[in-house]
């Protein structure tokens, strides 16, 4: 299996119900080391920026105003699968779908207020981890 890095955002809703700890700490025991962190406030700009992806889906505004309400926590991690585990760990995007013990289905209120995201794809990970970071923001271990 190969080192991978990944980026995770503890969203508006897990971080105003101060889980920043607990989720940092879920994904550290599952073996995932947190290269570069930082808790910001999304500007309208940076979230569609971000989300430009989905500009086109009906659910795009609702998204970029619910990621600008509150600050967010952006982490850079790293591990072997680093991708999968992660998703393995963030579980359903709709929390009544996740499997149990996930963090979906333990923190999230819905399939928009849904705790946090993850990158699902390499090439998708360089993309939102160089979005939030530069290369010497990150802790090379």
């Amino acid at each position: 299996m190969a080192i991978e890095r990944t980026l995770t955002i503890f969203k508006p809703d897990a971080v105003a119900a101060s889980l920043t700890g607990t989720l940092l700490a879920r994904l550290e025991k599952a073996g995932l080391k947190i290269l570069g962190l930082k808790r910001l406030r999304l500007s309208a700009g940076q979230a569609e920026g971000f989300y430009a992806v989905h500009r086109q889906r009906p659910f795009f505004t609702s998204l970029v105003k619910f990621m600008t309400e509150g600050p967010v926590v952006v982490a850079v991690l790293e591990g072997e699968s680093a991708i999968a585990k992660l998703r393995e760990l963030i579980g359903a995007t709709d929390p009544a779908k996740a499997a149990a013990g996930t963090i979906r289905k333990d923190f999230a209120t819905s399939i928009e207020r849904n705790a946090i995201h993850g990158s699902d794809a390499a090439e998708t990970a360089r993309f939102e981890i160089a979005y939030f970071f530069t290369g010497a923001e990150l802790n090379q271990g």
